[in-house]
C-alpha cells in the first residue's frame, strides 16, 4: 500500500483513539498487532491485548493528544511512521493499584508505527515514566507497579 493509503488508516486510528472508540480503534489494527509501551515496560499482543492497553490508559487518564511545540511525524523509506507528540490531561481513574490523584499531567512521547496488510501492525511507545510519576506525586517504581497491576487485572478479565 502507498504511504497515502496507510496515512488514511493512521488518521482514522488517531481519530478513534482520541474519541475513545474502542471498536473503531481496534478495526485499524492488524489481528496480530504488537504494542510495546517502553515507559511502563509492558507488551500487549493481538487486538485483545491492544484493547487492554487502550482501556488501561483511557480509564485512568483523560488525555488529549497534540503535536505539541516540538511534535512532528515522518514516513520512513520502508513504510514505517515515526511521530513525536504530547499528551496532556488529568489522572481521573484508577490505574491498577494507584488510586486517581486528580493531578494534571503533560508528557511528550515518540511512537514508531509499522503496518501489515494495510493495518497498524505495531506501535513502540516511548516516554519518560519518571516525569509522569513525578507529576502524579509517586515514584517511578510505584507507577511501573501500578501499570503492572493494571495489566495483570486486565489479563484476568
Amino acid at each position: 500500500m502507498s504511504n497515502q493509503a496507510l496515512q488514511a488508516v493512521l488518521i482514522e486510528h488517531v481519530r478513534a483513539e482520541t474519541a475513545h472508540q474502542l471498536e473503531a480503534t481496534l478495526a485499524t489494527l492488524h489481528p496480530e498487532c504488537l504494542f510495546e509501551d517502553y515507559g511502563a515496560h509492558q507488551v500487549f499482543r493481538g487486538r485483545a491485548g491492544a484493547a487492554q492497553h487502550y482501556t488501561q490508559w483511557w480509564d485512568a487518564f483523560d488525555l488529549l493528544f497534540s503535536r505539541g511545540e516540538h511534535g512532528s511525524g515522518r514516513w520512513t523509506t520502508d513504510g514505517h511512521y515515526i511521530a513525536e507528540g504530547e499528551f496532556s490531561g488529568r489522572h481521573v481513574g484508577p490505574l491498577g493499584s494507584l488510586a486517581p490523584t486528580g493531578r494534571p499531567i503533560t508528557f511528550r512521547f515518540c511512537v514508531f508505527v509499522s503496518f501489515r496488510d494495510g493495518l497498524l501492525a505495531s506501535e513502540r511507545f516511548y516516554y519518560d515514566l519518571a516525569d509522569v510519576a513525578a507529576q502524579l506525586g509517586v515514584d517511578a517504581g510505584g507507577l511501573r507497579a501500578a501499570f503492572a497491576s493494571a495489566q495483570a487485572a486486565g489479563a484476568r478479565d
